[in-house]
């Protein structure tokens, strides 16, 4: 993916507020990073407009080469259901659902994959982040870094190429954090393209890149942690 002089404006009762200035960045397949920067820096924004949450005021933003500008609601939905998937801080796990009918919910939306798929591929899933033997609990009798692990073999059950994580160990315990990253660290090993927004030094490390965000634009793109540390 890539961006070309991407600004991204909010705009209410005629009152247009700047939030991403001028972001050029190009993230390659197989890529661990993490994007940092204080609160209302506009992180949140663009992996949003990344992972086709939103959409950008002006600049190009190229997905596989191909002008996102240039896609219907129909292709933006399908790259949404097959290509991305998101990990949010709150799990936004349906509390009286067991494990695996959380994780199968995505593929309900899926165009291809068939019904007597769906169980199979969410139980892959569930195993891959350690939680099989918990399939048949609810949401709701999971701790929250059980939770977080739900919500990642839910991202992770259309096997898309990128998963999004949006302050994934931000409500965890420190413990309950490690393992949440460790589950991430092991999909970025099998090859999937991890971006990762956080406040968290600990978190950040996991990453093999960091870009540091401040005002709306990229003040540092490095994979020296101990440079973006010193900003």
């Amino acid at each position: 993916m890539q961006t070309i002089g991407l600004y991204k404006s909010y705009f209410n009762d005629g009152v247009e507020t700047p939030v991403l200035f001028d972001i050029n960045l190009t993230i390659g397949k197989g890529e661990f990073v993490a994007i940092m920067g204080p609160s209302g820096s506009g992180k949140s924004t663009l992996m949003h407009i990344l992972g086709f949450l939103d959409t950008h005021t002006i600049g190009e933003y190229l997905f596989h080469g191909e002008r996102t500008e240039a896609l219907d609601d129909d292709a933006l939905a399908l790259i949404r259901a097959t290509r991305v998937s998101f990990v949010f801080q709150a799990f936004n796990l349906l509390p009286r659902t067991t494990v695996l009918q959380n994780v199968m919910l995505p593929l309900l939306y899926h165009p291809t994959i068939r019904t007597l798929e769906r169980e199979e591929r969410a139980m892959r899933a569930i195993e891959t982040v350690g939680l099989g033997d918990r399939k048949d609990y609810l949401s709701s009798q999971l701790s929250g870094g059980q939770k977080q692990r739900v919500a990642i073999a839910r991202a992770l059950v259309t096997e898309p190429e990128m998963i999004f994580a949006d302050e994934p160990t931000g409500n965890l315990d420190s413990a309950s954090g490690v393992a949440v990253m460790d589950a991430l660290q092991k999909l970025h090993k099998d090859g999937h393209t991890i971006i990762l927004v956080t406040h968290e030094l600990a978190t950040a490390k996991h990453a093999d890149r960091i870009i540091h965000i401040q005002d709306g634009r990229i003040d540092e793109d490095s994979r020296d942690f101990e440079k973006v540390l010193s900003i």
